[in-house]
C-alpha cells in the first residue's frame, strides 16, 4: 500500500520490481540502486528465500537505499494478485518469453518481476505475472544476471514513460 501510495502522491503510475528468490546481496544492492536511479517507487522481496536487507546490500547501493522504498511480503505471488486488483501490471523477465522489451508497452502501471539466478522466475510466480518479456540477445550467451536484466528493464520502462510525457 505505500508502494501505491508514494506513486498517488507523485501523481505518477507505479512503476515497481518484485524479486522472486534473487539470493545474490550484490544483485539485491544493485537492482536498488537502479531503481532509485530511475525513479521507480519501491522494491518487493520475499521474506523468505531471497536476499535481505544487510550491510552488503546497503554497500551496494550506494545509498540508494535511504530512497527507495522496500516491502518485505510473505508471499510474492498474492502480492502480484494483490497488486492486479489496483490495475498495475505484472511484467516477469523471462529468455523464453515470446514478446521482446521492443515490443510491450511499459509506459503504464507496472511492476517488473525479475527471478532468482540460475532458476529465473518461479512456476507460481510466473503463473500470476500477467505477461512475460525477454530481452533479446545477439551473441552466444543467452542469459544476463538478474541486477543486469531487472536494470535493463526499469532504464525501458523509464525511458518509455519520459516518451510519454507532454
Amino acid at each position: 500500500d505505500d508502494l501505491l501510495a508514494l506513486a498517488a502522491s507523485r501523481n505518477e503510475p507505479p512503476l515497481l520490481v518484485a524479486l522472486d528468490s534473487v539470493q545474490d546481496v550484490h544483485n539485491l544492492g544493485a537492482l536498488i540502486r537502479t531503481a532509485e536511479a530511475v525513479g521507480a517507487h519501491g522494491i518487493i522481496i520475499p521474506e523468505h528465500r531471497a536476499a535481505g536487507v544487510t550491510p552488503a546490500v546497503i554497500k551496494t547501493s550506494a545509498g540508494a537505499i535511504e530512497h527507495l522504498l522496500v516491502a518485505q511480503v510473505t508471499n510474492l505471488s498474492r502480492t502480484l494478485e494483490t497488486l492486479k486488483k489496483a490495475n498495475v501490471w505484472s511484467i516477469g523477465l523471462a529468455g523464453e518469453a515470446k514478446a521482446t522489451i521492443e515490443q510491450i508497452d511499459l509506459d503504464r502501471p507496472l511492476v517488473l518481476v525479475v527471478g532468482g539466478e540460475g532458476k529465473g522466475l518461479s512456476r507460481n510466480v510466473r503463473d500470476h505475472c500477467d505477461m512475460l518479456m525477454a530481452l533479446p540477445m545477439r551473441g552466444n550467451i543467452n542469459s544476463l544476471n538478474a541486477a543486469i536484466a531487472g536494470s535493463i528493464a526499469l532504464y525501458a520502462a523509464w525511458r518509455a514513460r519520459e516518451r510519454g510525457k507532454p
